[in-house]
């Protein structure tokens, strides 16, 4: 099934809820990685070294669980809908703040407080979407929503690439704002969720314990599973301008820095939407793991290319692989998940892995300043991360296309 042709069988509301949730988290990875491209300027800026300037990326994510655990509540008593544009013009109102950061200890606040916002909008916007369209359709938009990400870093990528030299990289964060025109596409556009509507229906507003009872369980696999899965991207992702400009030596704004990040969010938008579509044929769980375990082998062209066309190669073909496994997880996470606590779960599970995972970005630079280098970490990182993310993976359930609301 074609993107087209699965977007066609949608009907005018379902596919106006498609594409909220897709801008939705296109725009939230805008904002993200918009702080991945400045580390070295913020630095230079507050005269602080570039490991201390990633625990803004630590606290991002470390600050994302809270915010997922706490939209996704108000989502699943409220309505995905109107939590939805509250959290979008939290992160857009958070995002304008840092631009105007004094000092790094309150950049590194705002940044905390950018990631309790940004934590509530993939969970809300995934189970939105899945719950809106027919089971058939979940893989390939799942697939689809989840490119949302790549597409974010390649519009950061290039409004850095255009706009750094010009207005600095408080300028960046200012631009970062855009996302809050979302909110007035979602309010005339997008409807509620039928299967959150039917839920409350038949049984009403639950508390957390008794909508749980039974699944606490398969609430830790699922944050383990996603403590890998976050590992594997931003194990990839986070650190990758930074080895751009350190030892490839090519300077942020430059159009060879920028061609390498376009290529590796291609294959991103490319994998995510393969392998999630494919999942409606092989199954969720083989989809993920062939997508983790075929990134082993395109580790040496990713960091040791030698060339800018192998290295290109390298960054699109390792972004296949890792959204491409990412490309499932929007559908598995929300079919896995009780209809009760589907705005809760697959968020607060996801948000929690990457608290688990927050480290990533400050433990490479660590572990590269020792002496190993940025290039080895990177890749000894995702090889054995691929493997524990294939194993998590088959150890655990799949519920491919159960009935949501019944």
């Amino acid at each position: 099934m074609s993107v087209l042709s699965a977007l066609r069988e949608l009907n005018h509301e379902q596919r106006h809820t498609v594409l909220a949730s897709f801008l939705g988290w296109t725009l939230d990875a805008f904002d993200y990685f918009l702080y991945t491209f400045v580390i070295v300027g913020i630095a230079r800026e507050f005269h602080a070294d570039r490991t201390e300037v990633t625990l803004g990326v630590f606290l991002t994510l470390a600050a994302r669980p809270v915010g997922a655990l706490l939209f996704g509540r108000l989502a699943d008593r409220f309505g995905r809908r109107p939590v939805l544009m509250i959290d979008v013009l939290l992160f857009s109102l958070f995002e304008l703040a840092t631009a105007f950061s004094t000092s790094l200890t309150m950049l590194l606040a705002l940044r905390f407080l950018f990631g309790v916002a940004m934590g509530g909008e993939w969970g809300i916007g995934a189970s939105l979407a899945m719950e809106s369209i027919p089971p058939k359709s979940r893989g390939l938009v799942s697939g689809l929503l989840q490119s949302g990400y790549p597409c974010g870093f390649f519009l950061g990528a290039l409004a850095n690439w255009l706009l750094i030299d010009h207005v600095g990289w408080r300028g960046l964060f200012v631009v970062g704002t855009l996302p809050a025109l979302l909110v007035l596409y979602i309010r005339r556009k997008v409807p509620e969720s039928p299967a959150w509507e039917a839920s409350q229906a038949a049984h009403g507003r639950r508390s957390l314990g008794e909508a749980m009872r039974g699944h606490w369980k398969l609430a830790i696999y699922l944050m383990c599973l996603m403590a890998a899965f976050n590992m594997f991207s931003h194990g990839s992702q986070d650190m990758y301008h930074t080895f751009e400009e350190v030892n490839l030596h090519l300077p942020t704004g430059s159009g060879s820095a920028f061609l390498l990040v376009a290529l590796l969010n291609l294959g991103a938008l490319a994998g995510g939407i393969f392998f999630g579509g494919w999942s409606e044929k092989i199954g969720r769980r083989r989809a993920m793991i062939v997508a983790a375990l075929l990134a082993i082998p395109v580790i040496p062209l990713w960091t040791y290319g030698g060339s800018l066309l192998l290295l290109g190669l390298g960054a699109f073909l390792i972004q296949v692989m890792v959204q491409g496994a990412w490309g499932v997880v929007p559908t598995h996470l929300n079919e896995l998940s009780p209809d009760a606590v589907r705005g809760t779960l697959p968020g607060f599970a996801y948000q929690m892995g990457n608290l688990i995972a927050a480290g990533t970005a400050t433990a490479q630079s660590w572990l590269a300043a020792q002496g190993a280098g940025l290039p080895l970490v990177m890749s000894l990182w995702i090889a054995a991360v691929a493997i524990l993310l294939a194993l998590l993976v088959w150890l655990g359930p799949e519920a491919r296309g159960v009935r949501f609301g019944s």
